[in-house]
Order: structure tokens, then sequence, then C-alpha cells
């Protein structure tokens, strides 16, 4: 296995744009597989002579540096192609997740003031009726309509023009809105060295090879595919297998058809896979390496799946990749590891700080607010200087996170700091009982939330979705909490549901469950239940 640094050595240096890098990569084996998608192959000059085209159509189609062009699809060629030709003009990709409605899908391309929309054939309708006064153009990933080609059909057809010379690596070249759990959601916008850099330093925490495959199964609306496994696959010169859309039932199968040998999620997906029937697993997997494991899922993925290594790590829209459990260790199980490293040592890198509300650095042990100094941050949020100036101090960018760090250096996350319940004088961290009411073993998933109390402050509710066939009883929550959480930290309400409301990343939607007035009055109240508490 190459070290992280010596797989970047494979390539000749270039100037952080994407155009650079890719055509740095392409020069070492422009045969070799890049992108795969169902029965579709692309080779490395294929899509670098694609991605030529591509910026041709745009510029004859009005596109220029600096404007902004939606894609509102699930994952296709058609997103990574997009991406790598809009930036090849200067221009920025505006990724919109395709479950939105009407509403949230206007925010987005409205505020964006989009130039043109790549749809799939699915979203087209909910795109068209988003744009309110805007006008701009369409195109179809898949299919065609009258007035919405299909992109290929486009790009086949696209007159010669010259392509700009004058691209820099501090260019935008995306605008990723974060999900918007408090007020309209953000742009945070990302230069091309920013994009390129990432894919570097995921190379360094996974140890990415040139001759891994990378399946994402995570959308392209989101940093981690896009930061961690399109910027990864293109830096390290590997491959990448596109999968429509995270599907549990054909994880395992798709993996084997692929020949996939690593693969990002997130905590969700890695609950659902290890709830699963093991019917649908396949030990003839290749996979190696999986990015995004929590605690409570490892054993089954090393012991069960046979996956040797399983890495956790820390990042937000606005600083894809800042913490990371190290590739050949220690790991601790349970943190999110210490600062991510570059594979060139000598390369600056992030810094953390954990503070109090005052902005004062607190001890080891102590739980503070996650600060960072990273070169993989953003340029600010598009059109909104106010919430740019408010997300940063001093030059440190302020998470709202909170996080404890020990005496190695590794960090703990504790909560949101909008997660935080104040009861009876204290913080609690939503987080924390999140896990150990979802530890229990008849138990699916947990959200704990605050409701109000009749002498102010907070009370508990937990919301818990059972697995199927289980049957617990509130009590029977109340009394696995009491044996492993102090008594104020024991939920009051306890509500059975279906299912919970969740964010397009498969996070339980909190601020859902906050805002539905139903919950407190369907749940079971422990206070006045056979003398409890």
């Amino acid at each position: 296995m190459k070290k992280p640094l010596e797989v970047l050595q494979l390539y000749p240096v270039h100037d952080y744009t994407l155009h650079g890098a890719l055509a740095s990569r392409e020069r070492r084996d422009p045969r070799r597989p890049f992108m795969l998608l169902s029965d579709k192959k692309w080779s490395w000059r294929e899509f670098a002579s694609a991605v030529d085209r591509t910026a041709c159509l745009l510029i004859a189609r009005g596109i220029k540096r600096g404007d902004r062009v939606a894609v509102m699809a699930r994952n296709s060629d058609g997103h990574v192609l997009l991406l790598f030709a809009l930036a090849r003009i200067g221009a920025i990709m505006v990724p919109v997740n395709p479950e939105f409605g009407v509403n949230e899908t206007g925010y987005v391309l409205n505020h964006a003031e989009v130039s043109a929309v790549a749809c799939s054939t699915d979203t087209l309708a909910v795109a068209r009726e988003a744009c309110g006064k805007l006008k701009p153009w369409f195109m179809l990933l898949d299919g065609a309509a009258a007035d919405a080609p299909n992109l290929f059909d486009l790009v086949a057809q696209a007159p010669p023009v010259a392509l700009p010379d004058d691209v820099k690596a501090e260019d935008t070249c995306l605008i990723v809105y974060t999900s918007g759990t408090t007020g309209f959601p953000k742009g945070a916008m990302h230069s091309q060295r920013s994009f390129v850099t990432s894919g570097e330093a995921f190379v360094q925490r996974i140890y990415l090879q040139d001759d891994d495959r990378v399946m994402i199964v995570l959308p392209l609306f989101h940093i981690n595919a896009l930061f961690y496994s399109v910027a990864g696959t293109l830096v390290a010169g590997c491959s990448m297998a596109i999968v429509p859309k995270f599907s549990a039932s054909s994880f395992w199968q798709t993996a084997v058809d692929v020949q996939a040998t690593e693969v990002n999620i997130i905590e969700a997906v890695g609950t659902i896979l290890q709830n699963r029937p093991r019917s649908e697993f396949r030990p003839e997997h290749k996979l190696r390496r999986v990015y995004g494991i929590r605690q409570q899922v490892a054993d089954t993925f090393r012991g069960e799946f046979g996956i040797p290594h399983l890495i956790g790590g820390f990042g937000m829209t606005e600083i894809p990749g800042v913490i990371c459990n190290p590739f050949e260790g220690p790991q601790k199980p349970g943190s999110m590891g210490p600062i991510s490293r570059h594979p060139d040592p000598a390369r600056p890198w992030a810094e953390c700080r954990v503070v109090d509300d005052e902005g004062r650095d607190v001890g080891v042990g102590a739980v503070g607010e996650l600060i960072v100094k990273t070169p993989i941050i953003m340029q600010g949020y598009y059109r909104d200087p106010g919430q740019t100036r408010a997300a940063f101090r001093d030059g440190w960018f302020f998470t709202g996170d909170l996080v404890r760090r020990d005496a190695d250096g590794y960090f703990y996350f504790v909560s949101r700091k909008k997660d935080i319940i104040r009861r009876r004088g204290e913080n609690i961290a939503g987080a924390e009982l999140d896990r150990v009411i979802g530890s229990h073993p008849d138990v699916h998933e947990a959200a704990a939330i605050p409701v109000p109390a009749e002498l102010g402050e907070d009370d508990i509710l937990a919301a818990v979705v059972l697995k199927a066939g289980a049957t617990l009883t509130a009590q029977d929550i109340a009394q696995w909490c009491r044996e492993r959480l102090a008594p104020m930290k024991v939920p009051r309400f306890v509500v059975f549901a279906d299912e919970l409301p969740h964010t397009p990343t498969h996070k339980v939607a909190k601020t859902v469950l906050r805002a539905d007035p139903t919950l407190k009055a369907r749940a079971v109240d422990l206070e006045t239940v056979n003398g409890e508490r």
C-alpha cells in the first residue's frame, strides 16, 4: 500500500484548478477507468474530452465566468460532468436536493440567481414552478423534453469555441446550501483550490490508492459525496462508481457488481445496514475501507462484514474534513479523532480550539465550542455578508458544535449548541440521550428534544422507533436510561412512533419534532404513571 504522499507524487504538479488536476491525472494513463454509472463507463480521456465539449456548450448558451447553474437530480454522471465543465470556464455549480418541494427549491434557485438548471425528468416540474421570475434555460440529465433537451445531446451538437485560460484556483466552483434547520438555508461558497485540497486531505484520511474504486451512495448535493468521494477520486487518480440513490436492500450486491473497494457512509446508513437481513449480505465484496463509521456499528462492519479499515471523522459544509481518526491509528472508540493532516507534512494545516461562550480556551476534558482555522474552508456565505461575519471571529470559524478534547488531542462530539436541553439549571446534550436510548437492542432510532416544563426551562421528551416485532414500554425506556445516565437526564416523556422525520442527509430532523404540537400530548408522562420518578 502506498503512503498518501506517494499517491500524490504519482502525478505532475498542477495549479489547483479542477481542470489542472484533471489534466495532471489524465496524463498518466488516459485509458484507465474514471467513472462508472450502471452500464456506462468513462475513461479519464473520455471524461476530459467531454468536459471540454460541455464547457463549449455552456459558453455557447451564454454561461460565463461567475454564473451559477443548478443541478437538481439523482446521482448521475451529469453531476460530475457539469461540475468540471463549469469550473473549466470559471462558473459555479449549485447542487440542489431532488427531494425539495417548490418552496425549498425556489429559495435556492432564486437566491443563487441561477442561469440554467439541469434536472431529471421527475424534478423538472418542481424546478420550473420554483423559478418564479427567473428565466433560466433547462436541460435534462435523463430523457428529453421539447423545452428541456438532454444534456448529452446538447454536448454532442455543441460548436467548438475558445475556452478561457485565465481560470484561477481561487475562483468559486461550488455553492452548497446548508439544510436550513434554522431560518433560511445559507450558501457556502467553495473555491476550486478548496475542492482539490479536500481531495488531497481525503487521500490522507482513508489512504486512498490509485487503483481504488470509490462507490458513491451518498447524494451529490452534499459535501461528503462531492468533497470526499469525487475530489478524492480526482486526486488519487482512481475510479468511482456512482449509484443513483442509496438502497439498503441492494447495497452489498451493488458493491460486488461495481467491484468497489471504498465507500463513504453516514451514521444512519451504517445503522440501517447493520439492521438489515443478513441474506442481503454478499461476502465476496471487495470493500476494504469505509469512511463515516460510528462506534455502535464498528464491530458489525469489521466482524460480520469483513471490512478491516473503518474510519470516522468530523466536517461541515463550511469546513470539510477537519478532524479524523488516523488510518494507521491509534483510534479511540467514540472519538472523532485528532486534527486531520495533509499527505505532505510540510504543508501548514488546520488548527482547532475548544472555547467557552466568551471565546476563552477551556481545559482538557472540559466541554466547549469547537472553533477552527483550516485551508479547506468556505469563502463565505453567498449574498449573506451578515451571516458570514457572524460565523467568523478573528479568523476563526465558530462551528456551533460542543466538543471536549482529551490529553492526546482527540476530540469527542457532545452536541450541537442548539441541541442542548436546559433542565433544572443544567445543560443536557440531546445527542447523548439519542445514543443511549438508541443503543437499546430493541430500539431502531431515538431522538430526545426539549419540551416546556411547568416551572420554566425544559423537560425531556424521547421519541422512539422500535425494531420490528419489539415491545417496549415507556417505563422500559426510562429504566434503561436510569441504569446509564444521571437522574436528571432520564426522560420525563416517551412517545413511540412508526418513524422519525429526517433531513436530506438522513439525520433526525429535530426541528420538525420540536414543531409538532401533538408529540407531548401523545407521550407517556412518567411522572404520572405508576408513581414513576
